[in-house]
């Protein structure tokens, strides 16, 4: 299939008042060829704005298209942007506002509900304000984050309960995966998310979509629950009695599961540095800042979320709105042009 004939990837550029909208102007001045047939799904003058801000010295227009298939007609160095919401007011930068919170929240549900249609390739995400998503009201104070809007989105176009559609989050960079048992909930709650079943899933769905991913079965490292994985059940039983019977079962289904590990270790010996490989393709961690700390200590700026178990493609950068830094225009685009290029390779897109 020709570019032309290939289907666009969706850009929505977050919360307007964080640094998503300037990171995505960045991407379309630093990298021409990789935002190539890729759109933004939001709106003309938070686009606009953002573009002024990363200008100088070299300009850029954003153009408004009328169909998500004119994004592979637009030239390069040309933002094109596809009006999906109301027309925004002008929002301060930097500020937690209702207002944004609600913009970003409607640009992903269109550009989400457009990539289950068919309709696009990819969906990549800017960041969002939980804060001021929340501030929004229904039904966006529903939703903890992107992950779960999907997720609800998913099963709703699909027909399915929540429960029927499984996802997880898999952080990724050059030197480490991690994919998460649980996310967004209270260490309390996530110790208490640690079943057999869970994990089972976890590894099923690490397993499916890696493997799609590198064309082979995943080698999955899977780390303990506590300290020294239990040390034989002196620290903690949940490596006994949970981790130990899932991590069988997936076996006997042909997946290449090792652990549970001691959480202190299994990172490193997963890492990838250099040309030498890590002893994993991926490490599961029991919950959210297990997972998240290594690989975001490696580099924030590299880091891409993807969201495994949809049934669409859909990467993020890994850091959040920076308000702090909202409206200077020095906000880095590499976390963002990672997205993008993992988007890309997801759908079969050049890179």
């Amino acid at each position: 299939m020709s570019e032309l004939h290939s289907l666009p990837l969706a850009i929505t550029p977050g919360d307007p008042c964080g640094i998503g909208p300037e990171t995505i102007a960045k991407a379309w001045l630093q990298q021409p060829d990789l935002t190539r047939g890729c759109f933004v799904a939001g709106d003309v003058g938070v686009m606009r704005r953002a573009a002024a801000l990363v200008a100088s010295p070299v300009s850029l227009p954003v153009c408004e298209i009328t169909t998500a298939s004119e994004a592979w007609q637009v030239p390069t160095r040309c933002l094109p942007v596809l009006q999906v919401v109301d027309v925004a007011p002008v929002l301060p930068w930097g500020q937690i506002d209702a207002r944004a919170g609600r913009l970003a929240g409607e640009c992903v549900l269109w550009a989400t509900q457009a990539a289950l249609r068919g309709e696009v390739a990819a969906l990549v995400t800017a960041p969002l304000h939980k804060e001021a998503l929340h501030a929004a009201g229904t039904p966006w104070d529903s939703y903890p984050g992107h992950t779960e809007l999907l997720q609800a989105q998913a099963a709703r176009h699909l027909g399915v309960p929540l429960e029927a559609m499984p996802v997880r989050m898999m952080l990724a960079n050059d030197e480490m995966r991690t994919v998460l048992v649980s996310i967004h909930v209270s260490l309390r709650d996530a110790l208490a998310a640690i079943t057999h079943d869970r994990v089972l899933q976890t590894l099923r769905i690490t397993h499916a979509s890696l493997s799609r991913l590198l064309g082979r079965a995943p080698r999955i490292g899977v780390a303990g629950v506590n300290p020294h994985a239990g040390e034989g059940g002196l620290f903690g039983r949940e490596e006994i009695e949970v981790l130990q019977p899932a991590l069988a079962q997936a076996r006997t289904e042909g997946m290449d599961v090792h652990g549970p590990f001691a959480p202190d270790t299994v990172f490193m010996r997963a890492r990838t540095k250099g040309d030498t490989p890590g002893e994993f393709d991926v490490v599961i961690a029991m919950y959210h800042d297990q997972g998240l700390i290594p690989v975001k200590y490696l580099g924030v700026e590299q880091g891409v979320n993807v969201t495994l178990g949809l049934p669409l493609i859909r990467t993020s950068p890994d850091h959040g709105t920076a308000m702090d830094l909202a409206g200077q225009g020095r906000a880095d685009a590499s976390s963002l042009i990672q997205a993008l290029r993992m988007a890309r390779q997801l759908a079969g897109l050049p890179v």
